[in-house]
């Protein structure tokens, strides 16, 4: 086949075959990056905007059975010392700092706790929807939703509806990882897998609950294996009733090994700047009915995440006020919003605010 012809298939968001979708990855970067560039032009309203956030990852617990080797920041039930739950006051406490700052949302995540069941994230949601009523609450993930599923003797359809009525505003992409059972099976062997993780997924399509999709490189997988998550959520977002939101945004990251199981088992961290915007263009690419391609910043660096920009993704991301998960295993680039802006500006954009529906908001507050 012709890379040219993959190039113009994909200018017209034609979806690839699997085949065609191994030879798009291989094809040189400068192609690559290229084309992406052009259909990022195509795809967004204004080609010369990057869109940016203002919010904050609070982590509900620290406590998770999931065994993921790729996490620092987990601990297990029984290790009481370094166990915690956040509380309301804490919430608030954060809630208020982020208002300041301007931020409209909070990012809450936590792990696979044995004995938060619904009822827990109900009264928390609630309460924080009552004393925050215009914050908007982009929570949990799929293995989440799947685990309080499963310990409240309810379905996962079940679980997102009683979400969703007390507070939830959208679904984050966490848990994806790589979308490969045998991958999952040995970086996070007791988390729900693929296959419960599209189904979260395509439930909350079906509930038109907003959603975005990630996938976390450079640590076991193969491209191969690559391309095939890439399928999996192209395909999933195929499914998506014509008119709800289905998935708004695709976020890769690069795996941070440090102090991290994997790490002790020889799987360390090898970032390749190119390799990673390799990765943007295919997304931009192979994902063609996903509008947003987020670079990531906060794992990558400012320069890299600069030249993102012109080789497919659109979006800046959150100047994520607070982050503890990656931060823990060897992330640690910053931005406040002027230094975003900065960025966005120094790369030949113009930035623009926006909230995770992506629609603008006013800037300066």
């Amino acid at each position: 086949m012709r890379l040219h012809d993959l190039y113009e298939k994909c200018l017209d968001r034609e979806p690839l075959t699997r085949d065609e979708a191994y030879a798009l990855y291989d094809a040189p970067l400068p192609e690559l990056a290229e084309t992406a560039d052009r259909l990022r032009r195509q795809t967004v309203d204004d080609p010369s905007v990057v869109t940016w956030q203002i919010d904050r990852n609070v982590n509900i617990t620290n406590v998770c059975i999931s065994g993921c080797k790729f996490c620092n920041f987990h601990c297990k039930p029984h290790q009481k010392e370094r166990a915690f739950i956040t509380t309301i006051e804490q919430y608030c406490e954060k809630i208020d700092q982020t208002l300041r700052l301007g931020g409209d949302q909070l990012l809450i995540q936590g792990g696979l706790h044995p004995q938060l069941g619904i009822e827990f994230y109900e009264n928390l949601f609630r309460e924080l929807k009552r004393r925050y009523p215009t914050l908007r609450l982009h929570a949990l993930g799929a293995p989440e939703v799947a685990h309080i599923a499963r310990i409240s003797s309810l379905t996962t359809m079940q679980t997102l509806q009683r979400l969703m009525a007390a507070g939830l505003d959208s679904l984050p992409g966490a848990g994806a990882e790589i979308l490969d059972p045998d991958v999952r099976k040995r970086i996070s062997p007791a988390k729900p897998g693929v296959d419960e993780w599209l189904e979260v997924m395509h439930e909350a399509h079906l509930l038109n609950l907003p959603t975005s999709a990630t996938m976390m490189y450079g640590h076991i997988e193969t491209p191969r294996q690559r391309v095939d998550h890439l399928l999996r959520i192209r395909d999933l977002q195929a499914r998506c009733p014509e008119g709800n939101y289905g998935f708004i945004a695709f976020i890769p990251w690069i795996f941070r090994s440090t102090g991290t199981q994997l790490e002790q088992e020889g799987v360390v961290t090898r970032f390749s700047p190119l390799e990673y915007i390799r990765i943007i263009a295919v997304s931009r690419l192979l994902l063609c009915n996903i509008r947003n391609i987020q670079a990531s910043w906060l794992t990558v660096g400012k320069a890299t995440a600069q030249i993102a920009l012109h080789s497919g993704a659109n979006d800046m991301g959150s100047i994520m006020i607070e982050e503890n998960v990656v931060a823990s295993a060897g992330a640690h680039n910053t931005f406040d919003a002027e230094g975003i802006q900065q960025a966005i500006r120094e790369a030949g954009f113009t930035p623009r605010l926006r909230n995770q529906l992506y629609e603008y908001r006013q800037w300066p507050m």
